[in-house]
């Protein structure tokens, strides 16, 4: 009978002059080139200048990479990396936080549209919004690979016994595997999966990007709520997370993810009011027009 999945990739793709090349810095790679690409094709659409495109793809990259890593080392383990600030430049290790990209990213589209394009942070995020599912899809299936970010034990058929000693094991040691545990990767790479092609469609095929700010409300609610249920089933990161959710019954995760979901509602709410009152304003201005004709 089918239990559970025996989960021995390895993270390693190949070696290259002693450098290890990982699964999980190519999907990386392969989720920001489709982000690249999606982008420009909505810049193109739109008519809008190739500088604004080549500047936005600077702004992008170093507010992701940079808020991601420090995220990762400020959020969850400040204490030694503060101590250590060298390590902080070792991405290559691992050590990347969602909320710390996320809150890069607001910083440089806010540097973004005040010093390139003029316009709101809001009608920009609209717009990269629309790949960063895919994106976050195939960053979490490179957590995945590295066999990291799982969940707690499971007695369901797809759970996934994954290698908790992977250095040793990549010397030569015997594999120790988990017990079956979910993976969470997986159901969060799903969940950016839907929101990527629920932006898409909204983008491509409504006029939802008329109505400032409900594509990245849209997003943010599917992404922070999905993440906020989905933390119950992760394994702590870090130790001080035992200690917070004793304390609070909700980890570092959780609480990160209440701001985002607030702003996405009100984001939402925002857009769909403004929408209103435009149609009303239009509604009112068609009727003078009629009520002039006929009384001509």
């Amino acid at each position: 009978m089918f239990l559970y999945v025996t989960w021995n990739v390895d993270p390693e793709l190949f070696t290259i002059f002693g450098r290890e090349i990982r699964w999980y810095g190519l999907l990386w790679v392969i989720g920001l080139i489709v982000a690249v690409y999606t982008v420009q094709r909505i810049f193109e659409k739109e008519n809008l200048p190739q500088k604004w495109f080549d500047s936005l793809f600077v702004y992008m990259m170093l507010g992701i990479i940079l808020g991601a890593r420090l995220g990762h080392c400020l959020f969850y383990e400040p204490a030694y990396y503060l101590a250590n600030p060298i390590e902080i430049l070792k991405i290559w290790e691992g050590g990347l936080a969602s909320h710390g990209g996320v809150l890069g990213i607001i910083i440089a589209v806010w540097l973004y549209s005040k010093k390139v394009t003029k316009k709101s942070m809001i009608w920009t995020f609209d717009r990269v919004i629309v790949p960063t599912g895919f994106t976050a899809a195939f960053i979490r299936l490179g957590n995945l690979m590295n066999h990291e970010i799982y969940g707690g034990p499971t007695s369901q058929p797809w759970g996934f016994r994954f290698i908790e000693n992977i250095p040793y094991w990549k010397a030569g040691a015997a594999p120790i595997f988990s017990e079956p545990s979910h993976p969470t990767q997986i159901y969060e790479a799903i969940i950016y999966l839907i929101v990527f092609a629920v932006t898409m469609y909204l983008f491509w095929k409504t006029d939802a990007k008329k109505k400032q700010g409900l594509l990245i409300g849209i997003a943010m609610i599917m992404i922070f709520v999905s993440r906020f249920f989905i933390e119950y089933l992760k394994n702590v990161q870090v130790q001080s997370e035992i200690v917070m959710r004793e304390d609070t019954g909700l980890i570092l995760g959780q609480w990160l993810s209440i701001p985002f979901i607030i702003w996405g509602v009100w984001l939402v709410w925002n857009a769909m009011r403004k929408a209103k009152q435009n149609n009303e304003v239009v509604a009112k201005t068609s009727e003078e027009g009629s009520n002039f004709i006929t009384k001509k």
